[in-house]
C-alpha cells in the first residue's frame, strides 16, 4: 500500500553533492562473479515486456494531448528505425532486414511519409524537436538522396532546433560509407554520430561475419571531424567468438588513438532462442565468464588511463563531452537509444518496432513491414502495444532514473516529490538494500543511498530491487547478463 502524505508539485531534481565523484567506478572480479546475473537494462520502465494490447490508438492520441496541450510548446526527441542492412552480422539482436535492393528502402520512406502525415497533427505547434536519432539497421543503407528525402519530411512536419541547439545523430556502418556521404550527414543537419566496430581482431569479426579495416573506420571518423560533427561514438562488443584479452587490448588501443568523444562497450547477449542470426554463432568459440571479466577490466583500466570518465552501465565519455557533463550537472537521461543529454524529454518514435515514450506511457510499433504497410494503408498508426503508467510506475521510473544516470538517491527529494516516506513506502526493498551495502554496492544513512564505486558496473542489480513488476513476473532467462 501506499504511504502517502499531501503531495506538492513534483520538484526538480537536484544533482550530487558536488565533493562526490559520480564518475567513479572500481573493477571487483570476485563480487561481479558472485552477483551478476540476468535483468533488464532499463531504457523504460516498466519494460518492453509488460507492454500490452489494451494499450490502443486511441489511449494514445489521448496522451499525447495530455503532454501536448494546444498553446504550448514542448521538447521533443525523434528516432527513425531503418530496419535495413547489406549484409548481416551474426551477433545482432535489432530488428532488421538484409537486402541489398535499394528499391525496398524507397518503398518503407513511402510508408514512413504516411506515419509522419498521421502522427505530425497530433504535435503541430505543440513540439519543438531537440534530439534525433536515426538507428537500425544501418541507417546509411538509404542513398544520400533517400536520406535528403526523408530529412525534408521530417523538417516540413516537424519544428526543429538550429543545429548548433540540438542534437542530431545517426548510426554509421564504416564499412558502407564514403567521406562524400559523411559531408551529406553534415549538410542535412547531423551533428553527431554514433560507429559500430564492434572488435577490429580478424579472427572474431570473420567468427561474426563482420570484415571492418581499422583504415575505413579511421577515415569516417575524419570525415566527421572535418565536417564539423559536435561527437563521435564508437561501440565496442566483449563476450563475441574467439575474443581474447590480447586481442581485445589491441582493439582498444587503436580505438583510445583515435579518440572518440564517446565509447560504449556492451556485453555480448548470446540468446540464440530470441535472435536467430545468433544461430550461427559456435557457442564453443564463446570466451568463458572469466575471460570475458578480464576483458572487461583491461577496457576499465585502459580507458581510465587514456582520460575517458565512466557514464554509466556500458557508456565511457572524455571529461568534455556533453554526456559527461550533464552526468555531473544531474541532467542526465535514460531512454531507448542509452544515454541523453537531455533531462527526462518525450520521445516520439517512427518506423517498425519503434517504441516512443510520451508522459505517463510507452507504445510501441509492429515490428514487421508488412502489417506496418496494411495498417497505415488502413489509415491507421501502426501500433500494436504499450502501457499508460500508474502512479507506482511513475514513481519507479523516476526513481530507477535516477539510480541508472546519478548513481544515488536523495530520500527528502524523492518524498517531496511523490508525496511518500520513503522507508515506509519501500519496506520491502529494505533488506534487499541491506545485503547489497554489506557487499559494498552501496551506502544508506537514513537520508540518502549513494552506490559506491564498486557497485556502478552492477547498477542494474541495484535498480532491479526496485522493479516491482519483476518481482511478480517471469523468470529472469528473458533478460541479458547485467555483466
Amino acid at each position: 500500500m501506499v504511504a502517502r502524505m499531501n503531495a506538492p508539485a513534483p520538484t526538480a531534481i537536484k544533482p550530487a553533492p558536488a565533493d562526490f565523484d559520480v564518475q567513479g567506478l572500481s573493477f571487483d572480479k570476485s563480487l561481479i562473479e558472485r552477483l551478476a546475473g540476468n535483468g533488464p537494462r532499463y531504457t523504460s520502465y516498466p519494460t518492453a515486456d509488460h507492454f500490452h494490447a489494451g494499450f490502443d490508438e486511441a489511449a494514445y492520441r489521448a496522451e499525447v494531448a495530455r503532454q501536448f496541450p494546444a498553446g504550448q510548446q514542448g521538447p521533443l526527441s525523434l528516432y527513425v528505425h531503418i530496419p535495413f542492412c547489406n549484409t548481416i552480422c551474426y551477433y545482432c539482436g535489432c530488428n532488421k532486414i538484409i537486402t541489398k535492393n535499394k528499391s525496398h528502402a524507397e518503398v518503407y520512406l513511402d510508408y514512413l511519409d504516411k506515419e509522419l502525415a498521421l502522427q505530425a497533427p497530433l504535435f503541430a505547434g505543440r513540439a519543438r524537436v531537440e534530439q534525433l536519432h536515426f538507428g537500425g539497421g544501418t541507417p546509411t543503407f538509404l542513398s544520400d538522396a533517400q536520406l535528403g528525402r526523408l530529412m525534408q519530411q521530417l523538417r516540413a512536419h516537424f519544428d526543429f532546433a538550429p543545429k548548433d541547439e540540438g542534437e542530431y545523430s545517426i548510426e554509421i556502418d564504416p564499412r558502407k560509407v564514403q567521406p562524400a556521404t559523411v559531408a551529406h550527414l553534415g549538410e542535412l543537419g547531423f551533428n553527431r554520430m554514433s560507429l559500430g566496430v564492434q572488435d577490429f581482431d580478424p579472427a572474431v569479426q570473420q567468427a561474426v561475419n563482420r570484415i571492418q579495416s581499422e583504415a575505413e573506420t579511421l577515415a569516417v571518423i575524419e570525415a566527421a571531424r572535418a565536417h564539423g560533427f559536435k561527437s563521435i561514438s564508437i561501440d565496442l562488443i566483449y563476450g563475441l567468438p574467439l575474443q581474447t584479452v590480447q586481442g581485445f587490448s589491441a582493439t582498444l588501443d587503436k580505438v583510445i588513438a583515435a579518440r572518440p568523444d564517446r565509447l560504449s562497450i556492451y556485453n555480448y547477449a548470446h540468446m540464440p532462442q530470441l535472435f536467430k542470426t545468433q544461430r550461427q554463432i559456435n557457442e564453443a568459440d564463446l570466451p568463458a565468464l572469466d575471460t570475458k571479466l578480464d576483458i572487461l577490466s583491461l577496457a576499465v583500466s585502459k580507458l581510465a588511463a587514456a582520460g575517458y570518465v565512466y557514464v554509466g552501465m556500458d557508456h565511457f565519455a572524455l571529461p568534455d563531452d556533453e554526456l559527461a557533463i550533464a552526468q555531473r550537472a544531474g541532467t542526465l537521461h535514460r531512454n531507448f537509444q542509452g544515454y541523453s543529454t537531455r533531462d527526462d524529454i518525450d520521445l516520439l518514435a517512427l518506423g517498425v518496432s519503434g517504441i516512443s515514450k510520451l508522459g505517463a506511457s510507452y507504445s510501441q510499433n509492429v515490428r514487421g513491414t508488412e502489417e506496418y504497410y496494411a495498417l497505415l494503408d488502413a489509415g491507421k498508426l501502426p501500433l500494436f502495444r504499450g502501457i499508460a503508467l500508474n502512479e507506482d510506475d511513475r514513481l519507479r521510473r523516476s526513481l530507477i532514473q535516477q539510480l541508472m544516470c546519478d548513481f544515488a538517491l536523495d530520500f527528502a527529494q524523492l518524498e517531496a516529490r511523490w508525496g511518500i516516506r520513503f522507508n515506509e513506502y519501500f519496506a520491502a526493498e529494505q533488506s534487499k538494500l541491506a545485503a547489497l551495502a554489506d557487499d559494498g554496492l552501496l551506502s544508506l544513512d537514513g537520508q540518502r543511498l549513494q552506490v559506491l564505486p564498486r557497485g556502478r558496473l552492477l547498477i542494474r542489480n541495484i535498480a532491479m530491487i526496485f522493479d516491482r513488476r519483476l518481482q511478480q513476473s517471469q523468470p529472469l532467462q528473458r533478460y541479458s547478463k547485467t555483466i
